[in-house]
């Protein structure tokens, strides 16, 4: 990384360690990376990480007063200059929680990157056709529903419904959170949707249990069924046993790693790769992203896949018509 980008990427460190504005950090908040690795993994050209965020900077753009954690800021500029240090040329934005529904800082971020970057953003049942519009016209693909109750409350089934009906016209996607064991509670309300769906980190599998167990069987039959989009993201939420990506650790995350390439494998045409930067939450280890990247041939093991995980895919969904 050169001085310049190294510069834009850390910030300020006092800031990033206090805070900005109003807010404190929630205590034994993990900070991201600040040095990253250089990838020894040169990923294709026109790459796509398709599974970011953006905090704050919380002076300028205050967190939601409902957040259930309070982040360090990461800023647009510090996005932008991981992105090219890891070889990336394009990002999607996802709306954090910290945020709440107020997508200010996301649509910043996305305009600001000339159309190298797409949004997805949370929004209430009330929204009108005209913010939508608004937010289609800034780069917005598509909402993000959570039903992770340690990160939001629950949204009533109904207004998520509303939500859904709304954006259909446009051509958006639905982004789905949730836990690995929630499926079967959930993957009846999911059938019922009128959008495409993105499932992000995998449904987030318990990886302790058989990758041809009952439970991920489950969800790659829920993924055939709909022809869903899934994020072969976050080992590092998911891992029991690692290693972590640290040190210069080639062979990160190694327990994850068989349920990643069966997604892969099975769905070649339907994956998608996201970094999670600056990986929100974390309360074990804060990863290299270099070394993230680095993992990503255990995953996908081919060129072929490699391109289609990192390019096609994410330029199909989020990029259509565009040459790639």
């Amino acid at each position: 990384m050169s001085d310049l980008s190294r510069r834009a990427f850390q910030g300020s460190t006092s800031a990033l360690l206090a805070g900005t504005g109003p807010f404190t950090k929630t205590p034994g908040w993990l900070d991201w990376y600040q040095n990253p690795s250089t990838p020894r993994f040169e990923v294709p050209a026109g790459s796509v990480d398709a599974h970011c965020h953006v905090f704050g900077p919380g002076a300028q753009f205050p967190f939601a007063t409902e957040r259930k954690y309070t982040p360090c800021d990461a800023s647009k500029d510090q996005l932008f200059a991981l992105r090219d240090h890891l070889g990336m040329s394009r990002n999607v934005i996802v709306q954090a929680t910290c945020h709440g529904s107020d997508n200010s800082a996301m649509v910043d971020a996305v305009q600001a990157a000339g159309g190298r970057a797409r949004g997805i953003a949370t929004v209430r049942p009330d929204i009108t056709d005209t913010e939508l519009r608004r937010l289609d016209e800034a780069g917005v693909r598509g909402v993000r529903f959570n039903f992770l109750p340690r990160l939001v409350e629950g949204t009533p089934k109904d207004d998520l419904t509303t939500i859904a009906r709304k954006i259909a016209p446009l051509g958006w996607h639905i982004v789905i959170y949730f836990e690995g064991p929630d499926l079967e509670g959930l993957e009846g309300f999911f059938d019922t949707l009128p959008t495409p769906l993105v499932v992000d980190h995998m449904g987030r599998p318990d990886v302790t249990r058989p990758v041809d167990g009952p439970e991920f069987s489950r969800f790659l039959s829920f993924v055939a069924r709909n022809e869903a989009w899934v994020k072969v993201s976050c080992p590092e939420r998911l891992t029991v046993t690692g290693p972590p990506a640290l040190n210069g650790e080639q062979n990160a995350y190694t327990d994850v790693v068989p349920f990643s390439r069966r997604v892969v494998e099975e769905f070649p045409d339907s994956v998608l790769w996201g970094s999670d930067w600056p990986h929100p939450n974390l309360t074990d280890h804060m990863p290299d992203d270099g070394l993230l990247v680095d993992h990503i041939p255990h995953v996908a093991t081919t060129p072929e896949l490699q391109h289609k995980l990192l390019v096609a895919n994410p330029m199909r969904l989020y990029w259509p018509g565009e040459d790639y």
